[in-house]
């Protein structure tokens, strides 16, 4: 009776999010050959060839953040104090020094010892300044020890946290890595190329800093017609660059985003395309990496944050505030507002209940309140959003006025703001996103309003698709099958990523469309759920479509096996083909690089069983265990391979302890109350499944295991009453037919 499953894997394939930060970091090697990184790209023409024609733009570029975004370490250049200074922090004692005209580091290496880094390259140069070290294969690493130019001393970023040598955090290691982590968005033209085989880089750029024709383009093709046709008088709109003056919203802000959003890129090969879902996967404003009303969390930028906005939807640009060249803003303080909202209106006391002139009366402290990253760098949310401290004595969220008045409660600042603009406050999408992101109960109401509200942004509407993943009912089914014909390639990517909480049958015609959709990102979505398509029942129109869009997908995913989630990834593609040896590999490729990910011991764990090697299998869950001893589901995981080597008690002792860790996971209740029938405790199982049944009320199979237990115990009374549920729950299902007879329902 008891259902002997393998392990239970939750494979969630998500394109990796590739972090673009400046990571503080560098590497340990002593003398390593210094090889030259450029590329040898004709097309790209380099800075110089913009001066003469562009000498105020050149100019204002030369003083931005972009200028500086990587350059050689020079005088000129290098902002910190290599004045022999000695730097302790969390246990590392670290030294800055110069030997001619050279810069060097001296910091614990990945072997735990001291070593002498050369610098060969800073990175940025305000708030922070952070420095590059080359390191064997290719690689970049950026030293967590980075340079306050403001304060003018060195500081560590991750202060506190004393990252082991051999740690992927440490900087030594996968998650410090400029190739990976930073590159693409601090050079002209960056090409990763990663080779998978030997795990090494011959990264390239055609210019080493954020140039000209990062944002504009290749210029070759506008110098030449510049030089000729141009001037013999044929004009052709935008002269050949990418984003010339005048260019739309969108073109704008999707030259901007890759760079400013949190993001990940889906193949170095890039389609030219408007749509910038052919080649990037913007986050969405998830509870991962945002707060629950969708205000910034994490290190998340601006792009996500600018496209729940206001300003996005009344046609404002990046360039509408900041000289897109000096990247600064282009009017002083509340100014940069005011040239659309009246400032007898906004920026006065009657507005703002703050004196003018004070920073309480700046519109960026109420409506883009800042938060510090990277240890210093003090950036603002682009959402421009209302604060709104009632949301915050409802569900815990942040607000802009808690910012500065820390010592009054939520209730007493949503009591000033009742005071001055009455009881009632205009709808905003957090008010159905807080409790939408909760996935209760109440949830799917809240998404549904969410997405069938023509006024809430496309971005929250993504997010609230997303959510629905997680909430496996008919109606969310119907509403994600919808999604699927929705104008935004962000919103169909999402409804298919979600669909992949349900079963084929479901959605199999729906999605096969989708295989051929215009946008990449939303074919390789649609792939990656069509290989759980058994080949025989595939749609013969499909299958061509199909095999394009995995071959895409399969790109995709190798191009991110720098990374250690990368190889995981890969590895849960594999997995899903049942190419079991090149799942093991890809996970223990990824393990390699960061042994902490306890999904991939998980899943590296499924693999093994899958091919009957189950003392490996175990092994993989006991190196998962020494991670996370508070891991409810590597007990549950263990409970059934223990089970499935004849391992009674070893089972039954996994299943308690997922239990005792209060597991919400009703499958724990189900197969250990069946287990303990199985050996006779039906007492004991009696209470587990009751307390599966508290946990998921409407969960059929736990009543029917339920009511077998009482069958079991001669308990007719007690088991005609659970029967009587389990047919109130799932009428049809031929497995309970049997049951449902000799009971007489």
């Amino acid at each position: 009776m008891y259902k002997k499953s393998l392990l239970l894997v939750l494979i969630s394939v998500v394109l990796l999010v590739v972090f673009r930060v400046f990571i503080v970091d560098s590497c340990t090697s002593k003398y390593i050959k210094y090889s030259d990184i450029e590329s040898h790209s004709k097309e790209y023409v380099g800075d110089q060839s913009c001066k003469n024609c562009h000498a105020t733009e050149f100019k204002d570029w030369k003083q931005s953040h972009h200028y500086m975004s990587m350059l050689p370490p020079n005088d000129s250049t290098v902002k910190g104090d290599f004045n022999n200074i000695s730097f302790t922090a969390d246990g590392v004692t670290s030294r800055f020094y110069k030997k001619g005209t050279k810069y060097f580091i001296y910091t614990e290496g990945d072997d735990g010892k001291n070593h002498d880094f050369e610098v060969k390259y800073i990175f940025g140069f305000t708030p922070l300044q952070q420095y590059l070290v080359q390191f064997p294969g290719g690689r970049l690493q950026v030293p967590r020890l980075s340079y306050d130019v403001i304060k003018k001393k060195w500081f560590n970023q991750y202060a506190g946290q004393n990252i082991p040598s051999h740690d992927w955090l440490h900087w030594t290691g996968n998650a410090q890595n400029w190739n990976t982590m930073c590159a693409t968005c601090h050079s002209t033209n960056l090409r990763k190329n990663y080779n998978i085989k030997s795990d090494t880089y011959k990264t390239s750029y055609s210019i080493i800093n954020v140039s000209c024709e990062s944002c504009h383009g290749a210029g070759k093709q506008h110098i030449d017609f510049i030089n000729g046709d141009y001037q013999s008088g044929r004009k052709i709109a935008g002269s050949y660059m990418k984003l010339a003056k005048n260019s739309k919203q969108l073109e704008e802000i999707n030259t901007c985003a890759p760079c400013h959003a949190r993001i990940s890129e889906i193949n170095g090969k890039h389609i030219p395309s408007a749509e910038i879902m052919d080649n990037y996967i913007p986050q969405i404003p998830d509870t991962e990496f945002y707060h629950a009303d969708g205000q910034v969390n994490d290190e998340d930028y601006i792009y996500t944050s600018f496209l729940q906005s206001k300003m996005y939807h009344k046609g404002v640009t990046c360039s509408s505030c900041h000289n897109p060249h000096s990247v600064k803003l282009k009017r002083p303080g509340n100014q940069t507002c005011t040239l659309c909202h009246i400032p007898s209106k906004y920026d006065v006391p009657k507005h703002t209940f703050h004196k003018t002139g004070t920073p309480a009366a700046e519109c960026k402290n109420c409506h883009m309140p800042g938060k510090l990253y990277m240890g210093n760098d003090l950036r603002h949310d682009h959402s421009f959003r209302v604060p709104r401290p009632d949301l915050s004595v409802k569900y815990g969220t942040p607000n802009a006025c808690s910012n500065c008045h820390k010592d009054k409660s939520e209730k007493v600042l949503a009591d000033a703001i009742v005071k001055w603009y009455g009881p009632k406050r205009k709808y905003h999408f957090a008010e159905d996103l807080i409790p939408g992101s909760r996935l209760d109960a109440n949830s799917e109401k809240h998404l549904t309003s969410l997405i069938n509200n023509k006024f809430v942004p496309k971005i929250i509407k993504a997010t609230a698709t997303f959510y629905l993943g997680s909430i496996p009912t008919e109606t969310s089914l119907n509403t994600l099958i919808a999604r699927l014909a929705s104008k935004d390639a962000q919103n169909r990517y999402r409804a298919l990523r979600s669909l992949s909480s349900f079963p084929v049958e479901n959605w199999m015609e729906a999605v096969g469309p989708l295989l051929s959709d215009q946008v990449r990102a939303v074919r390789i979505a649609a792939a990656d759920l069509y290989i759980l398509v058994p080949s025989e029942q595939m749609n013969v129109q499909y299958q061509k479509a199909f095999a394009a869009a995995q071959a895409e997908l399969e790109q995709s995913l190798r191009f991110q096996t720098d990374f250690s989630t990368g190889n995981v990834m890969l590895a849960d593609y594999y997995l899903k083909l049942k190419e079991y040896s090149n799942a093991e590999k890809f996970y223990l490729r990824g393990l390699k690089k960061d042994s902490n990910m306890n999904y991939a011991w998980l899943n590296l764990s499924a693999t093994y069983n899958a091919q009957g090697k189950n003392k490996q299998a175990l092994q993989a869950l006991e190196s998962a265990l020494k991670n996370d001893v508070t891991n409810e589901r590597i007990y549950y995981n263990m409970a059934l391979l223990y089970n499935e080597m004849n391992n009674i008690p070893a089972a039954e002792k996994s299943f308690a302890k997922a239990v005792e860790l209060k597991s919400t996971n009703t499958r724990v209740y189900y197969n250990y109350g069946l287990l303990l029938s199985q050996s006779k405790k039906f007492a004991a199982a009696e209470t587990i499944l009751k307390k599966g049944i508290q946990i998921n009320p409407s969960d059929a199979e736990l009543y029917y295991a339920l009511t077998y237990v009482y069958l079991q115990t001669n308990a007719k009374a007690k088991a005609i009453q659970t029967g009587i549920q389990l047919k109130q729950l799932d009428p049809n299902n031929p497995n309970y037919q049997e049951i449902f007879r000799n009971l007489g329902i």
